[in-house]
């Protein structure tokens, strides 16, 4: 006889697990089936997340970080220091440590709220079946009421780049050098790639960032992009636009990189050659062809609104449906289909998802850019302040960057927040919650922020929209 859960979860990424947890939460009970394997071929839940994303490479961007201040910073504060030394497998053993405990920790919270957690794929059939093929190959159909697809994502391979895990790599192989190269390229000059490159730049690789499109950071607003742009170029990270890769060969030298720009042909040799170019949804064996799944042209598994699939009881979130492929976005899915599915009332903005680069200074946004506002035909008004008038960022010795808000002229509302600056990835969380609640620039103008704060830039900004920055040259 079959088992039966009220809830089977495929995928036990950032999307995946917190659903789980979530639906037992609601009395449930839950499967959560995940196949991810570490390079060592352990099992692990939390997917690339946890594993092999975010939180090894904040892991490496904070570590890179301290290791930069202590040659370069360090001596504006007064502290005077000997030889600094990377002991760079101490780093990665840092790295390991953290993202062991924090996967680790899954286990605990799927045992605390009674989510059965198995390993090995998972595969939705017609019917709401799951088959489950365990670790040691056994085959079994589980039978479940509704199922929640959380398959993920996986990086795009460029034909002409292929991945060989040595000296061409993919964002994971990326993470675990266990030597700084001497020169390194990275393809893709976006969020990974960026991230990628910061900590291989500070560590002391000579680092080239090929990028195919003209314009910078294409998604950010354009004020702030070009900003970044130029505190880049001042930490010698070389980013080459409108740089289209056409071959990459690995030879006994390194890496020959092939690529084109306006000037014509051109080429390139690393050491290594890491290849960020996006990531794709990993939707291939994810469900049978008779499970009534729709995909569209590039793979993404078609949803409504409230992650529907249209067969009745599944549901899709995270990396392989539409949406910016972001963890928080994904939990924030799994937590609605959960509560769904419960008979509860729940929906996820999707006007108000915060996006974050950690380079430094970080990058954050909220809302619509500029050029977006511009293009609805909406009349708008926008104030910034810059890091540089914040006692607190002087303090840090952190001043690159601003806070730029963007404002209706016609009733106030909040339309989009950029931040370029110390601490930005959580600077944003303030402008998230107030466009939640659809705040006003008056709302923030007549919201206290503590002296001397980061977040007082942010309160800067609010008054500098209406031309009444109190700590700032007004417009």
């Amino acid at each position: 006889m079959s088992r039966t859960f009220d809830v089977v979860v495929i995928g036990g990424g950032p999307g995946g697990y917190i659903a789980a947890i979530r639906a037992s939460q609601h009395g449930l009970t839950v499967a959560c089936i995940d196949e991810w394997k570490n390079r060592d071929d352990s099992h692990a839940f939390g997917g690339t997340c946890l594993n092999a994303g975010c939180i090894p490479s904040k892991a490496l961007l904070e570590s890179s970080e301290l290791f930069h201040k202590a040659q370069h910073e360090f001596s504006a504060h007064g502290i005077s220091t000997s030889e600094i030394k990377l002991d760079l497998a101490r780093m990665q053993d840092r790295k390991a440590g953290i993202v062991k405990q924090l996967t680790g920790g899954i286990g605990a919270l799927f045992k605390a709220n009674k989510v059965e957690g198995l390993v090995g794929h998972g595969r939705l059939l017609a019917g709401r079946k799951v088959e489950f093929t365990s670790a040691d190959g056994k085959v079994e159909v589980i039978e479940a009421k509704n199922i929640i697809l959380a398959g993920g994502s996986t990086p795009i391979e460029l034909k002409v780049a292929p991945f060989n895990g040595t000296t061409i790599l993919d964002s994971w192989g990326a993470l675990d050098i266990a030597e700084v190269p001497g020169t390194l390229g990275v393809v893709g000059a976006g969020v990974i790639g960026l991230e990628l490159g910061s900590v291989w730049n500070r560590l002391g690789a000579k680092v080239t960032v090929l990028e195919a499109m003209d314009e910078f950071l294409f998604m950010a607003d354009k004020e702030l992009a070009k900003a970044a742009q130029r505190q880049f170029k001042k930490q010698k990270l070389d980013i080459k636009l409108g740089a289209k890769v056409t071959a990459a060969k690995a030879g006994k030298k390194g890496v020959t990189v092939s690529y084109e720009d306006k000037s014509g042909a051109q080429e390139l040799v690393v050491d290594r050659l890491v290849v960020a170019v996006g990531r794709k949804p990993n939707s291939q064996g994810l469900f049978g062809d008779d499970a009534g799944i729709q995909v569209d042209q590039r793979g993404f598994i078609i949803v409504d609104d409230e992650c529907r699939t249209g067969v009745a009881g599944v549901y899709a979130i995270g990396d392989c449906v539409r949406g910016p492929m972001l963890a928080h976005k994904a939990s924030e899915e799994g937590v609605m289909a959960a509560d769904l599915i419960a008979g509860e009332i729940a929906e996820v903005n999707y006007k108000v998802i915060p996006s974050v680069i950690y380079t430094s200074p970080e990058i954050a946004w909220v809302g619509q850019t500029e050029e977006q506002v511009k293009a609805s035909g909406k009349t708008y008004k926008t104030g910034s302040f810059p890091f540089a008038a914040s006692g607190r960022a002087k303090a840090m010795e952190q001043t690159a960057g601003m806070v730029k808000i963007i404002s209706s002229s016609e009733d106030d509302e909040v339309l989009g927040v950029h931040i370029m600056g110390p601490m930005a990835g959580e600077l944003i969380s303030e402008a998230v919650l107030a466009m939640e609640f659809t705040a006003s620039t008056e709302d923030i103008q007549r919201t206290i922020h503590a002296h001397p704060s980061l977040a007082e830039a942010i309160h800067e900004a609010a008054l500098s929209v209406d031309n009444k920055a109190l700590n700032a040259l007004n417009k």
